[in-house]
């Protein structure tokens, strides 16, 4: 029980990747020479990167993790000294002897602080921003072929499945029967599910903002797309 609770905690990218799989079979018993088809391979590819690439990324951000704490120690250890060594001045008979020399000295102690400060911040972020820009890059192509995807259906319009259709020289062909077309529509809204799953896995081991408000903005288009898909079935004429 334990273990099939552990198992629902996370979305795990091995199921993603047999469902596009299996989508891809099905697309190529229907349609194989449609490229509809490739697009599913594709999109296949990019969840086996997303899987491959996760426990090398995860390995690099622990490193940099480690050795970005461990010059944050050095930094304020570094900071701490040099405080140290001024204070001790300042006790000792080198103290300036008027309120005018101790500006100097102030003015170095809080540059110190700063400069030490912004040498922090840098360090504890530079973890996550190595992996911002790994799991960015494929966000951006998980975004792109949720649009290669919305081109394959926009064509498929049920208006020109209907008797009184008048057809122009500037009419694009399905060449879809009735069945086809819901049958491609259908596979269209799927694949696009399945990019917003695959946007999902990028996120599983990040908490980064950034990387947060693209998987969500790549969830909202491929939603948005889908439900565009949903209306053309619900206007496919009646068999």
């Amino acid at each position: 029980m334990t273990t099939s609770r552990a198992s629902l905690d996370r979305l795990h990218p091995a199921p993603v990747q047999q469902t596009v799989e299996r989508l891809e079979r099905r697309i190529a018993a229907r349609f194989p020479e449609r490229g509809l088809r490739r697009v599913a391979v594709e999109l296949a590819g990019l969840v086996a990167v997303v899987e491959s690439s996760s426990a090398d990324l995860n390995g690099r951000v622990r490193r940099a993790r480690i050795a970005s704490r461990g010059l944050v120690l050095v930094v304020v250890v570094g900071t701490l000294v040099a405080l140290a060594l001024g204070a001790r001045d300042v006790i000792s008979d080198q103290a300036p002897d008027t309120s005018l020399e101790w500006l100097p000295l102030i003015e170095t102690a809080v540059n110190d602080l700063i400069f030490a400060g912004l040498a922090i911040f840098f360090l504890y972020s530079l973890p996550e921003r190595l992996q911002r820009g790994d799991v960015l890059s494929l966000l951006h192509r998980l975004r792109s072929l949720a649009h290669i995807i919305d081109m394959h259906q926009l064509t498929k319009d049920p208006e020109r499945l209907r008797p009184g259709f008048r057809r122009t020289s500037a009419s694009a062909d399905p060449d879809l029967t009735r069945d086809q077309m819901e049958h491609y529509l259908n596979y269209c809204s799927e694949m696009l599910s399945l990019v917003a799953k695959a946007a999902a896995l990028c996120a599983e081991e990040s908490r980064d903002a950034v990387v947060l408000d693209t998987v969500s903005t790549v969830e909202s288009l491929t939603s948005e797309l889908s439900r565009e898909i949903w209306q053309k079935i619900s206007l496919l004429p009646d068999t």
